[in-house]
């Protein structure tokens, strides 16, 4: 018995510590969406808006696990990536090219863009710790990310994922238990919607920061190391249940610990949260919540280059992985591009508002791709989606393309 089935029979024996033992697959999605990106949005809706939009992060994560649940049933059912099954999916020549090749540029040119980002936001965990310059310090953890790609193993990027995860859940959620918010207003700003004066931009920047396209090809290609059987379905989603939760749970209390120290204040950078916890944590204010940006910076700057190697490889249906040679080319390219750019201290904001702009039109078509393919009966038989998630899945997807929208508009209005 191998030990993955040994792992699927304790699940269905005990109860949910077992299944938090199991998780795997999940833990990189949550650990791909918490970066530096998320933790510093949080950060500046907290001190902009208290508590009001925190119902903004609850929706995201309802949204998170609609989404990537399909991406986990598509992997675990079919044994398929999306991108593979995307590549499936059109049998019309001129459709089937324009779809790969969507997915090929957007997901590929999107990670390459946000890369230099990840490793500048990594660095900055420990620029805040040793006063090294970050573009001294973000090279030499592109070299790291760059060899744990190149091994091809999935479980050490597992491991080290889920250890990120439990990393940032022990950082920013004790401080937000320290912090003694109102739960009342908590609870109000979580479950009552408001959309203050202004705030519209920062509600979607929280939306977009948690349903990340390139998260539904590494879920539904990951899952496929760890669940092969239609039993294996239940495993799959409460791992993908719990690891999101868990994510949100973290996105929140960046939020809430802000939205109690730093409310009105004007925000730089969420180092800047470092200042308003040293009352409590003193001298080690600036360590606690430098671990929690590096981890949330390491783990996003493993996501990048791993997403592009996974959607492209899973489209052109490359075969072997993480261990095929293109695979890792696609990896070692998009860490490249970040080592450099973020050692000669480039600031990518050009590059990073394409990317917005690319992901403002991706979001809602890889969506799109997958609510299609989740309805092929043919493809996945009664594993396809039910009425009520159809139903779920179309205000998703709405919501998504009115989001990607206005994503696009703002980033021309930003370039013009």
């Amino acid at each position: 018995m191998t030990a993955d089935m040994v792992s699927a029979n304790l699940v269905k024996k005990k109860g949910l510590l077992a299944k938090i033992k199991a998780m795997g697959p999940g833990a990189i999605i949550t650990a791909s969406f918490i970066g530096p990106g998320t933790v510093t949005t949080a950060t500046r809706a907290g001190a902009g808006f208290g508590y009001a939009i925190l119902w903004a992060v609850v929706f995201s994560i309802i949204a998170t696990i609609v989404l990537q649940e399909m991406s986990a049933r598509l992997g675990v059912i079919t044994q398929k990536g999306l991108g593979e099954a995307i590549h499936d999916q059109f049998k019309q020549p001129l459709l089937k090219f324009a779809s790969i090749w969507l997915v090929i540029i957007s997901i590929g040119v999107g990670c390459a863009a946000y890369i230099s980002g990840d490793l500048m936001g990594t660095s900055l965990g420990i620029s805040t710790l040793t006063s090294i310059p970050a573009n001294v310090v973000s090279p030499f953890i592109g070299v790291a990310i760059l060899f744990l790609g190149l091994s091809g193993s999935y479980k050490l990027i597992e491991k080290l994922m889920i250890t990120l995860v439990v990393i940032m859940s022990l950082t920013f959620i004790t401080t937000m238990i320290v912090v003694k918010p109102d739960l009342g207003a908590v609870f109000s700003g979580a479950f009552v919607p408001s959309m203050p004066a202004g705030s519209i931009i920062m509600i979607i920047a929280l939306v977009g920061t948690t349903v990340v396209p390139y998260n539904f090809f590494i879920h539904s290609s990951m899952v496929q190391e760890r669940w092969t059987q239609a039993s294996d379905l239940k495993e799959a989603r409460w791992d993908t249940i719990i690891s999101i939760c868990v994510g949100g749970l973290i996105t929140a209390a960046v939020l809430i610990t802000a939205g109690t120290t730093m409310y009105g204040m004007e925000v730089n950078s969420v180092a800047d949260l470092s200042y308003q916890l040293e009352p409590l944590f003193g001298s080690w204010a600036k360590v606690f919540i430098a671990i929690g940006i590096f981890a949330a910076g390491f783990s996003s700057a493993i996501a990048s280059p791993l997403g592009a190697a996974v959607a492209i490889s899973s489209v052109m249906k490359w075969e072997n992985g993480m261990k095929n040679k293109k695979f890792k080319m696609v990896f070692a390219s998009v860490i490249i591009i970040g080592i450099i750019t973020s050692a000669i201290g480039f600031s990518p904001m050009d590059v990073l508002l394409m990317a917005q702009a690319l992901n403002g039109i991706l979001l809602p078509v890889v969506a799109i791709f997958l609510f299609v393919i989740m309805n092929n009966k043919k493809l996945l038989g009664d594993k396809r989606n039910s009425v009520l998630l159809n139903i779920i899945g179309v205000v998703v997807i709405l919501i998504a393309t009115f989001l990607g929208g206005y994503s696009l508009l703002d980033a021309i209005q930003t370039y013009l």
